[in-house]
């Protein structure tokens, strides 16, 4: 099983980030704000519909990679956190976006559930993120597969709960997202940077 220390870091780490807003939940607010809490749930179903086959491909990809790398697999996570620290800066620095004027879909749920999908799916930074996220939290002396398992189904689980939240209070969200484009930006990217700096001083502990 699971390191229970590196499960509990992974949980939080995921809860934050989740907890930050991006493409997926610009889209649930718009689509909550403009059709109501049930369509911004039909955004999550489409995100998450995505979410699903990715993390598959990334545990098959990092179970049958790690499995081989042996004493690569320092080196593979020191190129993980490289790439953590590398996204928080570029978020940091990246130009203000208004969540707030995303466009909702129409008001079709089978509209929604594909766009939201497609949205998700199509994110190129989605699986370079899990390629460098997971193996952070993973121990060569425990079962990789196993861990990997574990950590994707926490990783949707935390996703469903946090996305939908955002959902239900979509309305109150939405003026929040407006006024703190800025400190969006700092958060997410400084969430970024302090995993990846983290992490990387536990690896000379």
């Amino acid at each position: 099983m699971i390191d229970p220390g590196l499960f509990l870091a992974f949980a939080a780490a995921v809860t934050v980030l989740m907890l930050i807003p991006g493409p997926n939940v610009a889209l649930i607010v718009a689509n909550s704000v403009a059709h109501g809490p049930r369509y911004g749930l039909l955004t999550l179903a489409g995100t998450t519909s995505a979410m699903v086959p990715q993390l598959v491909l990334t545990a098959l990809g990092l179970t049958e990679m790690l499995g081989t790398l042996g004493v690569w697999f320092e080196w593979l996570r020191w190129i993980g956190v490289a790439y953590l620290i590398w996204l928080g800066i570029a978020q940091w620095r990246a130009p203000l976006i208004d969540l707030t004027k995303a466009r909702p879909q129409p008001r079709s749920p089978r509209a929604i559930y594909f766009r939201a999908l497609l949205v998700s799916l199509t994110n190129p930074k989605t699986l370079f993120f899990y390629g460098a996220f997971f193996p952070q939290f993973v121990t060569m002396n425990q079962h990789v597969g196993t861990q990997i398992v574990v950590l994707s189904v926490t990783f949707v689980l935390i996703a469903i709960i946090v996305d939908g939240l955002w959902a239900l209070v979509a309305g109150r969200a939405r003026g929040l997202l407006a006024s703190r484009g800025r400190l969006r930006n700092r958060l997410s990217g400084g969430v970024l940077i302090g995993a990846g700096a983290a992490l990387a001083f536990a690896r000379n502990k």
